[in-house]
């Protein structure tokens, strides 16, 4: 009977202790949480002019000024896109996570309904933390053009 104790509360205790985040994950979650304002898009490591559809939603045109909602309890959150010409103007439900993977910290999300039904199968987008404070972000994902590798570089600013 006291070995089945034992080996209940070992089993508890691992369960337990691989669902916890990492204190550095906790720390970029805590900084992340709340309301930023996404305040430009730019693109580096190639030259020229670009315009891109970002997520697969709108231009990016139609990202700067849009409005992010990072809630920490369900790690849920929200982007609205502002009125604009040839833009899709509302808010998006998301599902938001940070990733760790070595060198870098990554802001994960994928697309989820009012239910929180995720509306993507489980595909979603990566995008690298570069800076991180209490008062400005900047997020970066690689990618290619043409076959040529571009940065497309997301500068944020939290919005109170």
């Amino acid at each position: 009977m006291t070995k089945i104790r034992v080996t209940l509360i070992l089993l508890v205790v691992l369960v337990a202790s691989s669902c916890s985040l990492s204190k550095v994950n906790k720390e970029y979650r805590g900084a992340i949480v709340g309301n930023w304002i996404l305040n430009d898009v730019t693109y580096a490591g190639n030259s020229g002019n670009f315009k891109s559809v970002l997520f697969n939603d709108v231009s990016d045109e139609c990202f700067k000024g849009s409005q992010w909602f990072f809630r920490n309890s369900n790690s849920t959150g929200t982007y609205t896109i502002n009125p604009g010409a040839d833009c899709m103007e509302g808010a998006r439900n998301i599902r938001w996570s940070v990733h760790e993977s070595g060198a870098s910290n990554q802001l994960q999300f994928k697309f989820i309904d009012e239910k929180k039904n995720d509306l993507s199968g489980g595909y979603g987008y990566r995008l690298d933390i570069v800076t991180l404070n209490q008062q400005e972000m900047t997020l970066q994902t690689n990618t290619t053009v043409e076959g040529e590798p571009i940065t497309v570089v997301y500068h944020f600013s939290r919005s109170y």
